[in-house]
């Protein structure tokens, strides 16, 4: 049996360097009217710590906090979808498949011409990524200046590698030209990100890369050893894309961002990622999404019980953030405890207590899911259904489930489908005309909780998916 949510591992990851966009003449609708009827926004995000990343399972990035509050503001939900070249973003974005692009993107006049810009969030320029002499430390500052270069002319005869489809490989294209450098100019293919080739310089890989200012005063908190003081264009204004179309999210966004009341929340967004090594050092920590590929400190525990069973280990390291964000100290009001939230009767029944290991916790975990999976499967044949059902089991119980299923039997909805069906009687179940009717056997559930449970957890699922496309999930047959 299947028990793998269908999806689309993404390629390699790509860096913010922002390619030329080809321009697209026929776009569909899908404006701000739209997004409120759904009450969520789709934002498809690189993977940078100017952009977005996921740090310890949680969603990290100077754009998706700025996003994230004006979705809160604007009480909607908010999903990423990380994509990883800007190509296949335009595309996403023309086809509906997202709504705002969120990578670190310049405003050019080329790229207006097929592409719609926010207001400004942020302004920055592109800047030499270099290294300092290997005993700087033991070295005067002026010592220091004089080993570096601090010209464009310096660069004459230079080896700089920079990612090819990059508006940096076009500048320093357009500097070679001009100054007559004769440089070596190393075109790098989409997987080697800016981060990658800012700590290659810093270890002595390669001599020279191009950055934008902003990523490169967060890489500077890792690798003191670099010198980003040689600006190589003017300044360039950085914003949020959409499609020309949208002209309502359009209007809604640039409110928001000019809205005094905001500005105080902007900045303090752009220091906690550029001015504070704490938080913007995530980005390079382990466990983030830009580092190693570690999602969390139970990966391997997770992934050597997830073969047992043919379970996609991000589904279940999804449902672990959602009931504890890895902490296993944590105690609900209700007295669910550990990794998963076990109430202490069902914990009784899979053999685990507060003081069980984590790998203990996490064989419960799976067992506990693969059994109500096998229960719904007898009567849910849709392997997606059935995950959603199993979800909601695991939440809340099977017992509120059935009550919510016979109230749709009642109501004319299909019992065996989740999503305006089921969820929608498990939401009744908090009002008195339903959770009073005979049906129900079980009484009263705020059914909210579960409802915005299976929501969250099949989102975040998606996003580990993206940000950890090396899952080779198992699936059974």
């Amino acid at each position: 049996m299947n028990r793998i949510f269908a999806g689309i591992f993404l390629g390699l990851l790509l860096s913010c360097g922002n390619p030329e966009p080809v321009v697209v003449k026929h776009a569909c609708v899908h404006d701000w009217s739209d997004i409120r009827k759904d009450s969520v926004i789709t934002v498809l995000a690189e993977n940078s710590p100017a952009s977005y990343f996921v740090y310890r399972g949680r969603n990290m990035g100077y754009e998706y906090e700025l996003l994230y509050q004006f979705a809160k503001d604007m009480n909607i939900r908010l999903q990423v979808k990380m994509v990883h070249d800007l190509d296949t973003m335009i595309h996403l974005l023309h086809n509906c498949e997202g709504d705002i692009i969120a990578a670190n993107l310049a405003i050019t006049n080329q790229r207006s011409e097929g592409l719609g810009f926010s207001i400004p969030h942020m302004t920055t320029r592109m800047v030499l990524v270099q290294r300092k002499p290997d005993n700087y430390r033991k070295m005067k500052k002026d010592a220091i200046q004089d080993s570096l270069i601090t010209e464009v002319s310096q660069l004459k005869g230079k080896t700089i590698h920079v990612w090819k489809h990059s508006t940096y490989f076009q500048q320093i294209h357009r500097l070679n030209a001009a100054y007559q450098l004769h440089m070596t100019i190393i075109g790098t293919e989409g997987d080697m990100i800016t981060e990658e080739l800012i700590r290659q310089v810093s270890d002595g890989e390669i001599d020279l890369t191009i950055a934008d200012e902003n990523i490169a005063q967060i890489d500077m908190n890792f690798y003191p050893n670099l010198d980003i003081s040689l600006e190589l264009s003017d300044d360039q204004q950085i914003a949020f894309v959409l499609r020309k179309s949208s002209h309502q999210l359009m209007d809604t966004l640039n409110y928001w961002l000019r809205d005094s009341h905001n500005k105080s929340t902007i900045g303090e967004v752009h220091r906690k990622y550029f001015e504070r090594k704490n938080l913007s050092g995530k980005a390079n920590k382990e466990f983030s999404s830009l580092k190693d590929g570690q999602l969390s400190p139970y990966d391997d525990l997770v992934k050597a019980e997830c073969a047992k069973y043919g379970w996609d280990w991000r589904l279940i390291l999804a449902i672990m953030y959602q009931e504890s964000k890895f902490e296993t100290w944590k105690v609900s009001w209700a007295g669910a405890f550990g990794l998963f939230g076990f109430m202490p009767g069902t914990a009784e029944q899979y053999g685990i207590s507060p003081l069980s290991s984590p790998a203990e916790q996490i064989r419960a975990a799976l067992e506990k899911l693969d059994k109500n999976y096998d229960e719904w499967a007898v009567e849910i044949k849709d392997s997606s259904e059935c995950m959603n059902f199993t979800l909601a089991t695991f939440n809340s119980g099977r017992g509120h489930i059935d009550d919510a299923r016979r109230l749709c039997e009642k109501y004319g909805k299909d019992k065996n489908t989740w999503t305006g069906h089921v969820n929608e009687m498990l939401l009744n179940l908090s009002k008195p005309l339903y959770y009073r009717d005979d049906l129900v056997k079980n009484g009263y559930c705020r059914g909210v909780e579960t409802y915005e449970y299976i929501i969250e957890v099949r989102q975040r699922y998606e996003e580990y998916k993206a940000a950890f496309p090396d899952g080779n999930p198992i699936a059974l047959n």
